[in-house]
């Protein structure tokens, strides 16, 4: 623990500390998927700052997807502390504090929330003050198609939500961004990949499944979190359960389902 480096004073009164917060996971399953590395400071109301900083072993493998995200590999992970070794300095730094953070609300005092639960301990979010970021960020910057003609095009758009008006203004703002961006891609397979991306990590256009090592895995249901291969040995009965035509899956997850059915899975394509 040490003290962060010289920020911009903040400009709130505070009643008690402030922490500020990131995790590293897994996944992005806050029940399933585990912390690997947490950053935090604390503001005091006295204006004194105070950083922690710690590498944690998630006790499961971090999938290469990961590893390629955050740079942490399995072999780095083995040699840290678990949560539950942590767990009282964590604690302790935590304690009677509020929290900030950038899409911390709904993601990573979740995470937490379940670390601390499966430690045998209680990270209560009731009563805590939690400040987003990201909630901000959308709320006050609009990011809708009106928005970006005016941000890259200094032009109103009229006619808005007409297939025509809005199909030209499209046209309008890519130009405007290949013009602004000299270090965008130059060929449509190239963009095309930039523009998926997040999406990369599914399986599926729907974000039903998505891959951990190569592999497709649930992203819904009972048994979100699992792998499709073995959950096409151990449950059949629950693919058979998917694909029913009562279900109103998508026909892609159907297909993913049926040939999961005949021993057949999706194969991540190579970048």
């Amino acid at each position: 623990m040490s003290d962060s480096k010289n920020l911009t004073p903040f400009p709130l009164k505070l009643d008690r500390p402030l922490i500020f917060f990131d995790l590293e996971t897994t996944g992005l399953d806050h029940h399933y998927d585990r912390v690997i590395e947490i950053g935090a400071f604390k503001i005091y109301p006295d204006g004194r700052q105070e950083c922690l900083i710690r590498r944690v072993n998630p006790g499961m493998r971090i999938p290469a997807e990961v590893t390629q995200l955050t740079g942490i590999t399995n072999e780095q992970a083995a040699t840290a502390p678990t949560f539950a070794q942590i767990l009282p300095e964590i604690a302790a730094f935590f304690d009677n504090c509020d929290l900030a953070g950038f899409h911390v609300g709904r993601f990573d005092a979740r995470v937490l929330a379940e670390e601390f639960k499966r430690a045998g301990s209680d990270f209560k979010l009731d009563g805590r003050l939690i400040v987003d970021a990201q909630v901000i960020f959308h709320q006050r910057e609009r990011r809708d198609l009106a928005a970006a003609l005016k941000h890259y095009c200094d032009k109103i758009l009229e006619g808005a939500h007409s297939a025509e008006a809005d199909s030209r203004a499209s046209y309008e703002i890519l130009v405007a961004q290949l013009g602004r961006y000299p270090d965008l891609p130059r060929s449509m397979t190239e963009l095309h990949q930039l523009c998926r991306g997040n999406q990369e990590r599914f399986v599926d256009s729907e974000g039903k499944f998505f891959w951990r090592d190569g592999e497709a895995v649930f992203n819904f249901g009972k048994f979100k979190s699992q792998g499709l291969k073995a959950i096409a040995k151990s449950h059949p009965e629950y693919l058979q359960w998917v694909i029913a035509p009562e279900r109103n899956f998508s026909q892609e997850v159907i297909d993913i389902c049926y040939k999961a059915m005949k021993g057949e899975f999706p194969a991540r394509p190579k970048i």
